[in-house]
Formats: structure tokens, C-alpha cells, sequence
């Protein structure tokens, strides 16, 4: 009896595993990111995410418990799309958790971050957007108060390990303050969207009419190179806007131009720099796209905190806060299509 018994739990083992294999991964082609959605992922007030959702579309959506919000996906055009959650602690846990899923194939996958920020007005005007190559961590390091600081001393910000502002040499980089992005990809992508009509209108153009001292920020919208500082510190105004630029230019060598301030990319890089190393996807094939949904700093006629009001808490929201959107979905599209359409050339070969 216990020898039947035995022989019948063995083929009922098997014909379960004969009977259920596990189902192959979903190959992905382009992994689309946003960081936050105001309220549903379609039908209501925009946030980040909905544009992509309701005009790629990615019409149906998967659970995602390990992650910040639901999956949404193209299956036809195997396009993902993910909402990370504010801050570099959610990105990094949300892209980290999508790297793992057995679900998907992300192996030849293009990842591109979409998302609105502040925009440094000495280099373009609110509703631009700003493909990074370099994206530098605005959170790593020391500080002390600046009113305690030497008198001789910029800011009270000290890279880490260092014992005053702008140390040399530059620390190596093995706690992830600074990532360079594929250049070739990076400027591929620009020269693909440069010429890209982003929205213009009258907020937009009265708000750029005020800094009438950056004749960049004069400029009307438009598809630019410029790189990234991300910090979890929602910060604002012309001192640590000179910081931002400096900092910027201590990690790169002064190579990089800080161009746009958010929050969570240097968590994504972190991740997606340790799923590299364990072959799950491909560092090379990531984008960074940021759109200006106000500036970094405030004009000549008001102060440092009525700027931020003015744009953060005044109850309106950014005056360009609609058409960084609209700017991130028309620049990062045609770069999403491009991919996808020939992916016969892609899925092997970066563009060049």
C-alpha cells in the first residue's frame, strides 16, 4: 500500500508541473516611468503618467503589490509603463521591484524617465524639455547651517568625506552621486525631438516676461540638452540655485550643465546600475527626459520664498505645469515610436 501510495503522489507531483508550466516573460521593448499621477491613470486631472496611458495606450493594466502603483502595458507594441512614486527611496524600490518580476524579459528594454521639474532659467523658459546625459545626486554629503559656516565658504554643503565645499579631488564615484548616460544615445534622442513645437501660451509668457534678466529663459519653449540634479529636498531660489550649477559641475569635471532640478532619478540609476550588473537589463539604454513646470529660482522683483509660494502653494499650481506635460509626452513620443516601430534594428543595435 505505501509503495502505491508513493508511486501515485509521484505522478500527481508530476503531472502538475507536466500540466502548469511556468509562462514565458513578456519581452519588453521600452519601459516608459513616471514618478507621480494625481488620481486615476486616465479620465481625470493629468498627472505624469496619464497622457502616456491614454494615447500610446497602455490599455490594460497588471498588479504590481512590490511597487508603488499598478502596471500599465501595450502588449501589441510591448511597451511598458510604471509610476516609480515621488523621491529616490520609491524610485529605487519601484524600479528594483520591476527589474526582479519574472513576468517580463527586460533585457533589451529602453528605459525612459518622463517627468516634469524646476528649470534653471539661465539656460531655457518653463514647458521646455531637457534631455540629461549626466544626473548627479543632489542628496549624498555633509552640511552644516551656512550662518555657522567660514565666511569665505559658498554654502554649507560638503561632498561626502570632504571637509569643505568643492574639495579636490573629486571622490570617486562609488556611492552613486553622479551617472553618465549613454551619449550617443542621449544626443540621438535630442536630435530626433529638437525641432519638437512644444506649447506655448499666455502664462507661459507672462511668467518668462518677469526674468527679463536670463535672455534664455526668454526664449519661447523648446527641446534642449541639459543635465539633472536630483534631491529628495524640494529646494528653491537663486543661492541654491548657484549651488545646484556648482555641485553640478564639481561631479562631471565641468562637464555636465545643471539645467533641472527633481527628485527621483539618481534612485533609478542606482537600480537599474545594479540590475545591469546582474544581466537583468542593459544600462546603456536609458533616457532621461525632464520638462520645466517652473523655475528654480525667482525673478529680480520678489524674494526667494514668494517665489515658491507663489508657484507651490498659492493653490493654482505651476503656471506651466499643463504644458510640461503635453511637453513630456511630445518629446519623449516620438522617441518611444521610433523604438518600437523598428525594433527589428533597435532590439540588437543602439541608435546612432
Amino acid at each position: 500500500m505505501k509503495f502505491l501510495l508513493s508511486i501515485t503522489c509521484s505522478f500527481l507531483l508530476l503531472s502538475c508541473t507536466t500540466h502548469h508550466p511556468k509562462p514565458k516573460p513578456i519581452p519588453i521593448k521600452v519601459v516608459v516611468m513616471a514618478m507621480f499621477e494625481l488620481g486615476q491613470d486616465s479620465g481625470d486631472n493629468p498627472g505624469e503618467f496619464q497622457l502616456w496611458v491614454e494615447r500610446l495606450p497602455l490599455a490594460d493594466s497588471l498588479p504590481f503589490p512590490q511597487g508603488y502603483r499598478q502596471l500599465r502595458i501595450n502588449r501589441e507594441k510591448g511597451i511598458l509603463g510604471m509610476v516609480t512614486g515621488v523621491g529616490t527611496a520609491k524610485s529605487a524600490a519601484s524600479v528594483m521591484a520591476l527589474g526582479m518580476d519574472p513576468r517580463f524579459d527586460l533585457s533589451r528594454a529602453y528605459w525612459l524617465v518622463a517627468g516634469i521639474s524646476g528649470i534653471d532659467p539661465q539656460d531655457a523658459s518653463t514647458g521646455s524639455a531637457a534631455w540629461a546625459e549626466w544626473v548627479v545626486d543632489g542628496d549624498l554629503g555633509h552640511e552644516i547651517d551656512p550662518r555657522e559656516a567660514p565666511e569665505d565658504w559658498k554654502t554649507g554643503y560638503i561632498p561626502l568625506r570632504k571637509t569643505y565645499p568643492y574639495e579636490m579631488p573629486v571622490p570617486q564615484n562609488d556611492e552613486g552621486n553622479v551617472y553618465q548616460l549613454n551619449r550617443q544615445l542621449v544626443d540621438w534622442a535630442f536630435n530626433l525631438t529638437k525641432d519638437t513645437e512644444l506649447i506655448d501660451n499666455e502664462e507661459i509668457a507672462a511668467m518668462r516676461a518677469q526674468y527679463s534678466n536670463f535672455p534664455q529663459a526668454m526664449n519661447p519653449p523648446r527641446v534642449i540638452k541639459g543635465d539633472q540634479l536630483a534631491a529628495m529636498t524640494y529646494w528653491h531660489g537663486k543661492l541654491l540655485n548657484d549651488w545646484a550649477n556648482d555641485w553640478m559641475a564639481y561631479w562631471t569635471g565641468g562637464q555636465g550643465n545643471f539645467v533641472t532640478s527633481a527628485m527621483e532619478d539618481t534612485g533609478t540609476l542606482q537600480s537599474l546600475t545594479f540590475l545591469d550588473q546582474a544581466g537583468k537589463v542593459d544600462l546603456e539604454r536609458v533616457l532621461v527626459l525632464r520638462t520645466g513646470s517652473n523655475f528654480t529660482m525667482q525673478h529680480a522683483e520678489i524674494t526667494a520664498d514668494e517665489s515658491l509660494a507663489g508657484e507651490k502653494l498659492s493653490g493654482k499650481g505651476y503656471s506651466a505645469f499643463i504644458p510640461s506635460l503635453e511637453a513630456a509626452w511630445l518629446t519623449g513620443s516620438p522617441v518611444v515610436n521610433e523604438l518600437v516601430d523598428h525594433w527589428d534594428t533597435y532590439a540588437e543595435q543602439l541608435p546612432k
